[in-house]
């Protein structure tokens, strides 16, 4: 079943209409403090080693059962769009059915000379929080006990 597709302001529409939904950031937790979605949850998909080298987290899947019911409608960002399509193909395999990927994610998409084609959430003027607390990773992770 083909991911819904979404761009940020209809992903803010959707999470005002459904307060139940959750907004999913798949970004690493240093791009997560500089900023997010407000009301966001971050789950990091791939941690960053180097410029260029990422590495899967391994404990993705598991922090996410833990913290997220799998009946729960997720809308799923990261800095552009191209983790957050791989973060909704991870969780439909473990089960999550109520899926969309935000095209544009925090910072917006670029083409390859790199024009903005899709705004990203934090120049659609839409509402950004800086604050961790209980959405943070390292708290989603001690929550799940791993």
């Amino acid at each position: 079943m083909p991911i819904n597709q979404t761009e940020p302001p209809q992903a803010y529409e959707t999470l005002q209409q459904h307060p139940d939904a959750v907004y999913l950031d798949v970004r690493t937790e240093q791009e997560f403090a500089q900023g997010d979605p407000a009301g966001a949850i971050n789950i990091p998909v791939v941690f960053i080693k180097a410029p260029g080298q990422m590495e899967a987290n391994p404990e993705f899947i598991t922090v996410a059962e833990k913290a997220l019911p799998k009946g729960k409608k997720l809308i799923v960002g990261c800095m552009a769009g191209g983790r957050s399509q791989r973060a909704c193909e991870m969780l439909e395999q473990a089960g999550y059915m109520d899926l969309t990927n935000v095209r544009g994610g925090f910072g917006g998409a670029r083409d390859q000379s790199g024009q903005v084609i899709v705004a990203g959430w934090r120049d659609a003027g839409l509402p950004v929080s800086q604050e961790l607390g209980e959405d943070s990773y390292r708290s989603l992770r001690m929550k799940a006990g791993v």
